[in-house]
């Protein structure tokens, strides 16, 4: 299988040359292990490898043994590597020492000890359209920078776009795509990691927790893609107990399936009240689809929920994007306007972005909402936006509209 060039793989190159060791964390089959391999100077593979899971029980120094950058695949399976790894660092204060993968979040002792100026956090998700097409792209950070697109070459039809995000921005399998990859991916979490993922107290569960209950959170979660359900509403959806939702959400965190999208904190220019719960996606689009058993012809048929599958792609997408970055995504909404997306940068500039499944008459709608949107925040206080935009499911050109919106298929969508 040829490996696809990612976002990451530049985020990784900078930080290794900063930091004496970096953390590349996300979702199983993200291909987190094959983007840090490309560049490890040696490395170890915890998961698999039995020998250095006993060796890792007596003396875990000499794990870290090995050329630089020292892979440490799934390293939370030995919680006690970073602070082995930490002092390495410190000892050597040559960057570029250890690159550390991990599909799960350590319970909080495992990272007692801060690794702030030591270690740098990347966190990789599932294939953006654009990695997954490698198609000619649009630069987000030209955008920020005041650039205005104009660019052929993007997915030519709904059906298209659909098929990837039933299929899922799996890398492992994007030579022969399939949607039952999703089907089974999410069978293996929730019949064997989620049982016994650690929950609210960071723990492991003193039973296991039934499969069936936790795929009806999922099948909640899946229905409510894209809206700031809450913990009342998810409960009497999946008919489970509060309790059940908050722990099963935890052990969903734990191994980064689910990653709500939080509300933008901004200033309006009227007492309109700004929505604050997160909107709920999981970590790829394919599998809100897998679990409810939806196939392109059924989300051809419901347009209106394909809508919040497609906005739950393009929030994948653009935090992938915004990553080089230090961009953060999240939503804007009032009684009266919203936006889908906004991407803020740390030093204050702002994008507004509607998402939008295409078409001459809805492009025309979302335009009109994000200006109307965007003119209701204060932006003395907050800011213009750099750019505001609709991201569309399909459209060969990227190009700017008479009224300044961007119309930014997602598939032309690139770093």
């Amino acid at each position: 299988m040829q490996y696809r060039s990612r976002v990451a793989d530049q985020q990784l190159a900078v930080a290794l040359q900063q930091r004496g060791a970096v953390l590349l964390e996300g979702v199983k089959a993200c291909g987190k292990t094959e983007t840090a391999a490309r560049v490890a100077g040696s490395q170890v593979r915890l998961d698999v490898d039995v020998a250095a899971q006993q060796l890792a029980r007596t003396d875990p120094r000499l794990l870290l043994a090995g050329d630089p950058p020292r892979l440490l695949d799934e390293w939370q399976l030995v919680p006690v590597l970073w602070d082995h790894v930490r002092r390495a660092v410190d000892d050597s204060g040559v960057p570029g020492q250890f690159i550390l993968t991990g599909s799960a979040r350590p319970s909080p002792d495992a990272r007692r000890h801060s690794g702030a100026g030591r270690f740098t956090t990347i966190r990789m998700r599932p294939l953006t359209l654009h990695e997954t097409l490698d198609t000619p792209h649009v630069s987000l950070r030209a955008l920020f920078d005041g650039d205005t697109p104009s660019i052929a070459g993007g997915v030519a039809g709904l059906a298209e776009t659909l098929e990837w995000l039933v299929w899922g921005g799996w890398p492992g399998h994007l030579d022969a795509p399939t949607r039952e990859f999703a089907h089974d991916y999410l069978d293996q979490i929730v019949e064997v990691d989620l049982p016994t993922a650690p929950g609210r107290d960071g723990n492991e569960p003193a039973r296991r927790r039934d499969p069936a209950r936790i795929r009806r959170l999922i099948d909640s979660v899946a229905r409510n893609t894209a809206t700031s359900a809450g913990e009342r509403a998810l409960a009497q959806d999946a008919g489970l107990s509060r309790d059940s939702v908050r722990e099963y959400l935890a052990a969903l965190h734990h191994l980064m399936l689910v990653e709500p999208l939080p509300a933008f904190a901004t200033h309006l220019r009227s007492s309109r009240r700004l929505r604050e719960r997160p909107k709920w996606h999981l970590a790829d689009p394919s599998l809100a689809a897998a679990a409810l058993g939806a196939d392109v012809d059924r989300l051809l048929a419901d347009l209106p929920f394909t809508g919040l599958l497609f906005e739950s792609m393009a929030a994948r997408d653009l935090r992938v994007l915004a990553g080089p970055l230090a961009g953060r995504v999240s939503y804007f909404q009032t009684d009266d306007h919203e936006i889908d997306a906004i991407v803020s940068l740390p030093d204050g500039r702002w994008a507004g972005c509607e998402v939008k499944l295409g078409g001459a008459d809805v492009i025309d709608e979302g335009a009109a909402s994000v200006l109307a949107a965007a003119a209701s925040i204060d932006q003395t206080r907050a800011g213009p936006p750099a750019f505001l935009a609709v991201i569309a499911a399909f459209g060969e050109y990227a190009y700017q509209r008479t009224d300044g919106v961007l119309v930014l298929p997602l598939g032309l969508l690139g770093p």
